[in-house]
């Protein structure tokens, strides 16, 4: 392929860019608010957001803005949601089975999942992150005994401002790679539901860091994943009581 060809010959620009855009970028917050409760009323559905920086809402102010505040708003109109959020900004796919694997035995009904990007910035082999994903959804699967694994995919990254050209196009190409292997190893499992997050490449709906999503692309998310899930929760029935 011509970006292979690519990271060969700009090699040496591509290191400079990637140094440089790791000591320059804009260090943002983690959003405020809680990152477990329990909101609305109906049928208990337990909930776990699972992830990187994204997952944890960064690019927003607070939780509410984020993935798990639109998640949670839309859930709990008709259940009563017991939610947590199990993300940390620069996660890995590796670092999150790492965490996971010392956490506590839970059940969750629905479990979100968003990694990759970092992955992909620290030139993890797609062969190499295909098997650790895999992994991670074996291990959700019996660690929380998960009726639901939702899988965010791959954004475009050839999109994100705070990337620089020759850069930008070669990490915009792996990430497509990434984005197909990874729906078909979803689309293949029990139980699992995929979500593309392939939004419009407007700078402006980004967060002013250039690389996270910004409030307007947290909202869609939110909403695409609810409706990955919708038909799911309808069909979990559990009793309201803990």
């Amino acid at each position: 392929m011509i970006d292979f060809a690519a990271r060969i010959i700009f090699f040496p620009i591509l290191v400079f860019q990637v140094v440089k855009v790791r000591r320059s970028a804009l260090r943002l917050d983690d959003p405020v608010g809680r990152r477990n409760g329990v909101s609305g009323q109906g049928p208990a559905l337990r909930l776990m957001i699972v992830g990187d920086s994204s997952a944890m809402g960064v690019g927003t102010s607070h939780q509410e803005e984020a993935l798990l505040g639109h998640m949670r708003k839309r859930l709990s109109q008709t259940n009563t949601v017991y939610w947590s959020v199990d993300a940390k900004t620069g996660a890995t796919t590796a670092d999150t089975i790492a965490r996971l694997q010392d956490s506590q035995h839970q059940k969750f009904d629905v479990v979100s999942v968003s990694l990759g990007v970092n992955d992909i910035t620290g030139l993890v082999p797609l062969w190499v992150w295909r098997r650790r994903y895999a992994t991670l959804l074996d291990l959700i699967a019996f660690k929380f005994e998960a009726d639901v694994i939702c899988v965010s995919g791959i954004p475009k990254m050839q999109y994100f401002p705070l990337l620089p050209q020759p850069l930008r196009w070669v990490v915009g190409a792996q990430a497509h790679r990434f984005d197909l292997a990874l729906r078909k190893l979803v689309t293949s499992r029990a139980g699992c539901r995929y979500v593309g997050v392939d939004f419009e490449p407007d700078v402006s709906r980004m967060s002013p860091d250039g690389f996270h999503p910004g409030p307007k692309i947290y909202a869609e998310w939110g909403s695409r994943v609810y409706r990955a899930i919708r038909s799911d929760v309808k069909q979990l029935k559990k009793p309201t009581q803990m």
